[in-house]
């Protein structure tokens, strides 16, 4: 109930739901533009009735640690990114500044329902500040991938080892 808490008491303060519940997505922006009248829309009575956006993209990790990297030295991880909408769709990835050490590489295109791409996550890892960091350096950078529908942000985070 969020009314009492699990010992039975009344709750002091008011429960936060996840935003998964709220009909949200965590770490995305939703764009103005929803409607695209040059895409294909399917038209079938069992999505008819339905008002949720059957549209978007999933992120498979929402999230990048890549933990204690050994400066000089180039690392790479894969990210997945499903369509789990009913129709294609298509995205882009906003590189991220060259001083950051990130590279994002990718094969562009239309992404069926259901099917997803790879996208490789290239970091170099690379100190920027220098001296006085005491030997560990953190890099901290949001990827974002323009979609049709919202802006993705995938959090990259790694600290390196001077």
């Amino acid at each position: 109930s969020l009314l009492v808490n699990a010992a039975g008491q009344p709750r002091k303060e008011k429960v936060k739901l996840p935003s998964s519940l709220q009909g949200r997505k965590p770490n995305s922006i939703p764009n103005k533009k929803i409607e695209d009248p040059a895409a294909g829309k399917v038209n079938t009575s069992s999505l008819a009735t339905t008002r949720q956006h059957l549209s978007g993209f999933h992120l498979i990790p929402p999230r990048v640690t890549l933990g204690v990297l050994k400066e000089g030295c180039t690392y790479v991880t894969t990210v997945i990114l499903k369509n789990v909408g009913v129709n294609f769709s298509r995205f882009r990835v906003k590189q991220p500044p060259p001083h950051t050490g990130l590279r994002v590489m990718y094969t562009p295109g239309p992404v069926a329902a259901g099917l997803h791409v790879e996208l490789e996550i290239e970091i170099f890892a690379m100190v920027i500040r220098g001296e006085g960091t005491g030997g560990l350096e953190e890099i901290s950078h949001d990827i974002e991938i323009l979609t049709e529908t919202e802006t993705l942000l995938l959090p990259v985070r790694a600290n390196i080892l001077c």
